[in-house]
């Protein structure tokens, strides 16, 4: 018996690829996104409470009602403005699936979806899987800003979903008050929706303000905003986040999560709903995080690859440009293979592969690590 796939053009992933290679050299791994240090004992110390207290079973659908009102007491204080949390919050297992279930909430066969490149490898395949067509427009390089132009001159009355991601995984760009401007510009009167990737929330840093869609009520009432937890709490194991919008959206959205996941892991959510009252926790993510990327910025120094800039995320992108005639992907096997450093090539995060000689790093890890990594750069040789 065969199967017509959904998803013909997709194989084993560079991400599956470079972990393996990871192991199979004994490299060091700053390819994939994730930290390698523990996280707060006091949260583990509250789910374990949840367990013993026996919040084990099924939570509500749209996730547990004390954490939906804390993230919307959360939300009023960053960004003053006011979700219902009966309405307009759902937790999901992760922030992977909340972009995943709002995209196919929204298309139908032979819509189209504006999607930026570099894109999060997920985008594409959830385009295609309910049909739709992604219409790829490239973030101008070197400093992967959106060319709202050629933005303009893709809108079509086939445009459903314009989808934006900020802090930017892979690049580390970040979305500045003009780029809101020119999106409200673009979707205003239109049928359009928005798709906010806003996972890296409390990464960023020097000071630049997150300019979520949660700050603009007419943005909002068309967009879906997708978080996660794992990201800003260093539990990207726990598989948990969740998605904002407008409650006529919301309730579309919730229809599509009651045949999927339904609900999502118990005890993390009770324990996440008593976390969020320390405020501190996220409010100095930024300026933690910051430091380890400047500390590898400065180890990176004595190496030969060119760094770009990166105002958020778990990441940084540096460029070989003029090292070595290698396609990036190449490149970052060998540097598995012959140095014991882990890398992405950016090209993986292209769907035709456009290869600009820059690899990612996840800068995200102990410093120990950080320094073993680089120790092994310093040593390569054009």
């Amino acid at each position: 018996m065969n199967i017509k796939s959904k998803l013909p053009t997709v194989g084993t992933t560079i991400f599956t690829v470079m972990n393996q290679l990871s192991v199979q050299y004994n490299a060091v791994n700053l390819g994939q996104g994730f930290p390698d240090f523990m996280m707060s004992k006091e949260l583990t110390g509250l789910v374990s409470k949840a367990m013993k207290n026996g919040m084990n079973q099924y939570s509500h659908m749209n996730g547990v009602p004390l954490l939906r009102q804390r993230l919307a007491e959360k939300i009023l204080n960053l960004y003053d403005i006011q979700v219902n949390p009966e309405t307009d919050v759902t937790i999901t297992p992760g922030g992977t699936y909340a972009i995943y279930t709002a995209l196919t909430t929204i298309l139908q066969p032979g819509d189209e979806v504006i999607v930026f490149e570099p894109a999060f490898d997920s985008y594409i395949p959830n385009i295609e899987i309910n049909g739709a067509v992604p219409v790829l427009i490239s973030l101008q390089y070197p400093d992967y800003s959106i060319p709202w132009d050629e933005v303009k001159a893709k809108i079509n009355e086939r445009t459903k979903v314009i989808i934006i991601n900020t802090p930017h995984n892979p690049t580390g760009s970040v979305i500045r008050e003009n780029d809101i401007e020119q999106l409200r510009s673009i979707v205003k009167g239109t049928n359009i929706f928005v798709v906010s990737d806003e996972v890296y929330e409390h990464l960023i840093f020097d000071n630049i303000p997150h300019l979520s869609i949660l700050r603009y009520p007419d943005l909002l009432e068309r967009s879906f905003v997708c978080f996660s937890f794992g990201k800003t709490y260093h539990c990207t194991g726990w598989k948990l986040g969740y998605c904002i919008s407008s409650p006529s959206l919301m309730h579309e959205f919730r229809k599509v999560h009651q045949f999927n996941a339904f609900s999502s892991f118990t005890p993390s959510q009770v324990a996440l709903a008593e976390y969020l009252q320390n405020a501190e926790a996220y409010n100095q993510l930024g300026a933690f995080v910051q430091k380890k990327r400047d500390y590898f910025q400065q180890l990176m120094l004595s190496t030969p690859f060119k760094a770009l800039p990166s105002y958020g995320s778990y990441f940084q992108c540096y460029s070989y440009a003029g090292l070595s005639d290698e396609s990036d992907k190449d490149f970052a096997i060998r540097l598995a293979q012959q140095y014991g450093i882990t890398t992405i090539p950016v090209s993986a995060f292209y769907k035709n592969a456009k290869d600009d000689k820059v690899i990612r790093f996840c800068f995200c890890k102990k410093e120990e690590t950080l320094e073993k990594a680089v120790e092994k750069l310093a040593a390569f040789t054009a």
